[in-house]
């Protein structure tokens, strides 16, 4: 779809909520009607002149009709409910004192050497300091995967425009997680704060909500798929987390949180499905066995605030947590017993909640070093790299988006080791979706997609990036299919 008529179909969803109020599945199909109408009139070609005008009259005839765009109610509600202002007085890395209880039998942590990360930095970074931004790794494997991607350019790899399906079950609650299935195309759930989690399956079509895992007393704020998919882990404001089985929508176990607090986010132990690490309102990460329901001993530590993000490294030896009060903690992850030991400390701002982390270790075919994806409340998505084996991190770079009190997430895209140049994607209080190209010195955005009514809270790819789901503030979740060459 042209960039103008994506700009019409967004003007269109932000006034959408004022049509029919109480009738919100006309909403749903008014909007999908609207996209498919817009794509078709995109391949007309129509002049630019004449497209421009048509937004501006659309503008403002919808303006006339309905009064001037506010903020939805839910939104602010959320905003407020996840992530608060608040405060700290440590602005650099520090290390934390030697605790005996983090040293091995021998003497040592337990964990791989500390110059893995670092070295595999050096090395990477040594092929690129005298090479052009944008430019990939001479590697003898290098040609394979820009074949393997088609050897187009990132902003054809990512041309998402036109609307698959939209979603509306959640409609007028915040929906602050959509995540596919692993290694999976047309599977996708997403939870509520309405306090339900819908499983959706995307094909054969039409599009439909295979079943909605109702139980939790409060809205839900985070889950997580298991890697075999078999398996659901969520956790809500009514201070439990929930085990659901995907088959069959049944509710397996229910388990308290250990300190009574809201919890506000969660993630699978990598390795270990049978671990789970959860967040709490009352600034402690948990590491909980949930065969047993029970807390592994030795797994649990403080923050400086509420939890609201966690991230594994890839081998699940690393875990990072960042708090609302902009404070990211590294942790080594125990593979054999579950304990956690705090490593570093990262203020990324002083009082600026971090609302979303994503860890990718990058191979070194077109990218440099494992690396670390931040939304942190200001006005900026981060790029850190990690330089050493206790999750030290340094800022790389930062892009440009909107985003002040909601908590927004961000994605590394799947395939990224396979592009010519690396993209990650966010959410954004301007109710759109970023994508940027890391690599890029300059005019790092790839694309910009245009459809929500409300601040975009997440986005997930699917396994091969042919799909991409959104969701908003206002209960949407919109599927992205990727325009085809």
């Amino acid at each position: 779809m042209a960039a103008v008529w994506q700009q019409v179909l967004a003007v269109d969803a932000r006034y959408n909520a004022y049509r029919t109020p109480t009738f919100p599945q006309f909403r749903t199909q008014y909007i999908r009607r609207r996209s498919q109408l817009l794509r078709e009139n995109a391949k007309a070609g129509h002049p630019p002149a004449l497209r421009r005008q048509y937004l501006r009259l659309r503008g403002q005839l919808l303006g006339q009709r309905y009064g001037p765009l506010s903020e939805p109610g839910s939104a602010r509600a959320y905003s407020n409910s996840i992530v608060r202002s608040s405060r700290t007085t440590l602005d650099r890395m520090e290390d934390f004192e030697d605790d005996p209880r983090a040293l091995g039998a021998r003497g040592h942590r337990r964990s791989v050497s500390r110059g893995s990360y670092q070295l595999q930095a050096q090395m990477n970074r040594a092929v690129y300091e005298d090479r052009p931004p944008g430019s990939v790794v001479p590697t003898s494997v290098a040609e394979a995967s820009r074949a393997m991607a088609g050897d187009t350019s990132l902003s054809e790899n990512y041309a998402f425009a036109g609307m698959y399906h939209v979603f509306d079950q959640h409609v007028d609650e915040a929906v602050p997680r959509v995540r596919f299935a692993n290694d999976d195309r047309h599977r996708l759930a997403c939870c509520s704060l309405d306090g339900s989690i819908s499983l959706c399956q995307l094909v054969p079509a039409p599009p439909t909500v295979l079943r909605v895992l109702r139980g939790h007393t409060r809205g839900v704020s985070d889950f997580a798929w298991s890697l075999s998919n078999d398996i659901l882990v969520s956790t809500s404001l009514d201070a439990t987390m929930r085990i659901w089985a995907s088959e069959d929508g049944r509710c397996i176990r229910e388990i308290p949180d250990p300190d009574g607090a809201e919890l506000l986010c969660c993630t699978f132990q990598p390795v270990n499905n049978n671990l789970t690490v959860v967040g709490n309102a009352k600034h402690n990460v948990h590491v909980m066995n949930i065969s047993t329901g029970k807390k592994v001993k030795g797994g649990s530590s403080k923050l400086t605030g509420r939890v609201l993000a966690l991230s594994f490294d890839a081998p699940g030896r690393l875990l990072w947590a960042g708090d609302d009060r902009g404070s990211i903690f590294s942790f080594l992850f125990d593979m054999a017993t579950g304990k956690l030991t705090k490593a570093k400390r990262l203020v990324v701002h002083e009082g600026s909640p971090v609302t979303s982390i994503s860890a990718r270790s990058w191979v070194s075919r077109e990218a440099r070093d494992p690396s670390l994806l931040i939304n942190a409340c200001l006005n900026k998505l981060l790029l850190y790299r990690v330089v050493d084996n206790e999750g030290t991190l340094q800022l790389k770079r930062s892009f440009p988006i909107e985003q002040s009190s909601h908590p927004v997430r961000s994605i590394f895209c799947p395939l990224m080791s396979f592009r010519q140049g690396a993209c990650v994607v966010t959410g954004s209080e301007d109710m759109c979706v970023h994508f940027f190209d890391v690599e890029r010195a300059a005019k790092a955005a790839v694309n910009k997609l245009q459809g929500h009514s409300a601040p975009v809270l997440d986005v997930s790819f699917n396994c091969d990036e042919s799909l991409l789901a959104s969701s908003d503030a206002s209960g949407m979740v919109i599927v992205w299919r990727r325009e085809q060459k």
